[in-house]
């Protein structure tokens, strides 16, 4: 990636006055990776070179600290181990500069600082519980998941396009368990929401077709239900020659009476 042009689309800009440390007022650094990178802190916009930006999204989708070699061999691949190390710390020594307490960093190993809030991780949490069924269910759920944006859409490193795509089907399938749940819960606008998110997230994926025609069946909107088989149908058979699963088509046709579903 070109760091000039990279750092024209960067939404941050360069803070105004030095920062109090992070750990005297709590949580203050807010760090955005969901359709693109963005950094503040007490509101106040920052603004990182590429190298940087890469620093701290890299540590920001790991589970743990790890190693400064990890982190200078998959960000700096096409430099020599000496010459990646050498890379890294300059990457360091530039947030140092901001004044922005947004990386931990001993000897041997970084970790993005404790307190600071991101997006992703937030999302990602949020879509696991409600794929575990392990909370209850709220129309916070459905904005937020349905708002979520790519991970670095407009960043193309390997170690981004493994997490990009992990999020993308952990999202999915959050948001067909809303569509579900909400749905048998008789919060159909809702379900709504949430399945046709599904399916612009992935407009040939089956399972988001099949739950927001559920959802329609379970609101008595036969009508509905026939308009997005038929929407997935002629899709499916026009990108890739295929057609609709057994299990979906057995889901509209006993409503051939209301409308044909073939």
């Amino acid at each position: 990636m070109d760091e000039a042009a990279a750092q024209v689309g960067s939404r941050a800009k360069t803070a105004s006055r030095p920062q109090p440390p992070l750990r005297r007022g709590g949580s203050r650094t807010r760090l955005e990776l969901l359709s693109g990178f963005g950094l503040n802190h007490d509101g106040e916009p920052i603004e990182l070179p590429l190298a940087s930006q890469r620093v701290v999204a890299f540590l920001a989708l790991q589970q743990r600290p790890v190693q400064r070699v990890f982190v200078a061999g998959n960000l700096f691949m096409d430099s020599a181990e000496d010459r990646a190390n050498a890379r890294l710390r300059t990457a360091l020594w530039r947030m140092r500069r901001r004044c922005c307490p947004i990386v931990s960093a001993t000897s041997t190993h970084l970790a993005l600082a404790a307190g600071t809030s991101v997006d992703v991780r937030e999302s990602r949490n949020r879509a696991r519980h409600i794929v575990a069924g392990s909370c209850d269910l709220s129309s916070s759920d459905v904005q937020a998941l349905s708002a979520s944006g790519e991970l670095l859409p407009d960043w193309y490193d390997d170690w981004v396009l493994l997490e990009r795509e992990r999020f993308r089907q952990l999202r999915m399938h959050a948001l067909e368990a809303l569509c579900r749940e909400l749905a048998a819960s008789g919060r159909y606008a809702q379900a709504t929401e949430a399945g046709l998110a599904a399916v612009e997230v992935e407009p040939l994926r089956e399972s988001a077709h099949r739950a927001l025609i559920h959802a329609y069946l379970l609101e008595g909107n036969p009508c509905e239900a026939i308009r997005q088989y038929r929407l997935y149908r002629d899709m499916l058979r026009r990108e890739l020659g295929l057609e609709p699963s057994r299990r979906m088509r057995r889901m509209v046709v006993a409503l051939r009476g209301c409308v044909t579903a073939q």
